[in-house]
C-alpha cells in the first residue's frame, strides 16, 4: 500500500511540476507575442483544457480521429512554447507568425473544444432505444384465451328426467361459480351445491 502511495506521490509531483512549467512558458510566449494582464495568463489555461478534452475523448473510446488531432495540436502549442522559451527564441524581438499564431489561438482552441464537445455517438442512445423495445416486448400483455363454457358436460347426456325449475337453478349456481373461480363449475361441485344424487347431477350438467 505504501508503495502505491510512494508511486501515485511521484507522479503527481511529476505532473504539477511539468504543468507549472508549461504554464510559465505559455504565459512568455503571450506576453512576447504583445498579449499582456489576464490576456496572457488565460493562455495555458485555454491550452491545458483543450489537451484534457482531448485526452479524455481519446478514453473514452470514441471519435478518436478527432481527439487525437486535437491533442496533438494542443501538446505541439505546449511543447512549442517550452522550445522557444530555452533560447532558440529572441523573445524580446518575436516574428510576426509567431505573434499571429498567438492572436489566432483563441479560435482555434475554441473550434477545438467545440468538435470535442459534440462529436460523441448515439450509440447510448440507440441502446436505450432497444432496451426500451425489449421491455415493452416483455411486458405486453398476452392475448386472452377464448371464454370458456360455463360447465364442462360429459360426453353422454344421462336419461334422467330434470324438472326445469331446478335446471334454471344449476345456471345460477354455475355461473356464479364460473363468475368467482374463472373456472367452468365441475358435476361434483354442481351435486354438493344442489344436493342431489349423482346421477340427476349429471343430467344437470349435460342440460347447461
Amino acid at each position: 500500500m505504501r508503495a502505491q502511495l510512494a508511486r501515485v506521490d511521484a507522479v503527481l509531483v511529476q505532473a504539477l511540476i511539468a504543468a507549472a512549467l508549461s504554464f510559465a512558458h505559455i504565459h512568455d510566449v503571450a506576453v512576447a507575442a504583445g498579449q499582456d494582464g489576464w490576456k496572457a495568463w488565460a493562455y495555458p489555461v485555454s491550452v491545458d483544457l483543450l489537451l484534457v478534452a482531448a485526452w479524455r475523448r481519446l478514453r473514452s473510446g470514441s471519435a478518436k480521429g478527432a481527439a487525437w488531432c486535437w491533442f496533438v495540436v494542443a501538446l505541439a502549442a505546449s511543447l512549442g512554447a517550452n522550445v522557444a522559451t530555452a533560447g532558440l527564441l529572441d523573445l524580446g524581438d518575436v516574428p510576426a507568425w509567431l505573434c499571429i499564431l498567438v492572436a489566432g489561438w483563441p479560435a482555434v482552441a475554441f473550434l477545438g473544444g467545440t468538435l470535442l464537445a459534440h462529436s460523441a455517438p448515439k450509440v447510448a442512445d440507440d441502446a436505450e432505444v432497444i432496451e426500451d423495445q425489449e421491455d415493452e416486448s416483455e411486458t405486453a400483455p398476452e392475448p386472452e384465451s377464448p371464454a370458456q363454457p360455463a360447465i364442462e358436460a360429459p360426453p353422454d347426456r344421462p336419461a334422467v328426467p330434470v324438472p326445469a325449475a331446478l335446471i334454471d337453478h344449476a345456471r345460477k349456481v354455475a355461473a356464479e361459480y364460473h363468475t368467482r373461480t374463472g373456472t367452468p363449475i365441475d358435476v361434483s361441485t354442481l351435486r354438493a351445491r344442489l344436493g342431489v344424487p349423482a346421477p340427476m347431477a349429471e343430467a344437470i350438467a349435460a342440460h347447461l
